[in-house]
This record gives structure tokens, C-alpha cells and sequence, in this order.
């Protein structure tokens, strides 16, 4: 008697839900988390309502290169991968700037690298959901700052992350 009591709340509780996914529009803003280099909090806005233009960034600590990292990017969705009833898996690209504060360590001057990156992932951007879930590889060419001249100079980098947003 009880479950049927819950199954029929459970029933009633998640009609209403299902009608307003179904009427849902994803707002242009979204905000969440961002694992791999780096680790922190990811941010993305796009430039009007047909979603082929972004903005995005994060800012965190970086894994590999130890210390506090920010990126930004202007991204361009220039094709779908695929397109289902619960989702869009656009591919994104774009050029973009990112900047790290790497602690030395243990009495060690700290280098800051300067740097531009060159992003390509891809996205399941679900259409009955405020959330989307990327993943990203970006190369980088940086210069490093550094009061020790064997660390300073021009040198290459590699992100690598996933995450997911939550759209307002």
C-alpha cells in the first residue's frame, strides 16, 4: 500500500517537471566546474541567441605546472558531430590567451608564463537541460618569465581538461 502511495507521488511530482523540460530555454550564461589543467571554476557566454560564438575562461590551479592559471577564449562552433532528441554535440575551436603563476617551490623564484593557446573540443549540450559537458585540448605557445635564465624564455604547453556548466 505504501509503495503504491509513492509510486503515485512520485507519478504526480514528476509530470509537472517533465512539462517544463520540455519548455525550457537555455539562458546565454553558464558557470561550473572545470577538471585537468586546469582544475577551478569554468565560465561561458555566448554572443547571441544562434550559438555560433563564445567567450569562455576558467581560472584554477594547474596540475602539471604547478600554481594558478586563467584562460580565455573566443570560441566558434563551426559544425555538429551530432544531433539527437535529448542533445547537440557541436565541435568548437578558437584562438585564446592564458596566463600562470607557477610556484617554484622550496625557496625557488615563482615563473610566469604568458602564453596563447589554440583550443579544439566538443560539447553535449543537452536541449531538455540548463547543462552542457565539454571536453578540450588546447596547445600553447608561451613565453616564461623567470629571474633564473634556465627556466625563462619561449617553451610549449598542453591543456587538457573536461567539465560542466550550469546555464542561467
Amino acid at each position: 500500500m505504501l509503495r503504491g502511495v509513492l509510486y503515485a507521488l512520485f507519478i504526480t511530482l514528476a509530470i509537472p517537471s517533465l512539462s517544463q523540460a520540455q519548455e525550457y530555454e537555455k539562458g546565454l550564461f553558464g558557470i561550473g566546474l572545470i577538471v585537468g589543467e586546469p582544475t577551478g571554476v569554468s565560465a561561458k557566454y555566448y554572443l547571441g541567441e544562434d550559438a555560433d560564438y563564445a567567450v569562455d575562461g576558467a581560472i584554477g590551479a594547474g596540475l602539471i605546472d604547478t600554481g594558478i592559471h586563467a584562460h580565455g577564449d573566443f570560441l566558434l562552433h563551426p559544425w555538429i558531430l551530432e544531433r539527437q532528441e535529448a542533445f547537440d554535440m557541436p565541435l568548437y575551436v578558437g584562438p585564446g590567451l592564458r596566463f600562470l603563476l607557477e610556484d617554484g617551490g622550496r625557496g625557488l623564484d615563482d615563473i610566469v608564463h604568458v602564453g596563447i593557446r589554440g583550443v579544439v573540443g566538443a560539447l553535449f549540450d543537452f536541449r531538455k537541460l540548463p547543462l552542457d559537458v565539454f571536453i578540450e585540448v588546447a596547445p600553447i605557445l608561451e613565453w616564461k618569465f623567470s629571474d633564473n635564465d634556465d627556466e625563462a624564455g619561449l617553451g610549449f604547453s598542453i591543456n587538457a581538461a573536461a567539465g560542466v556548466r550550469y546555464y542561467f
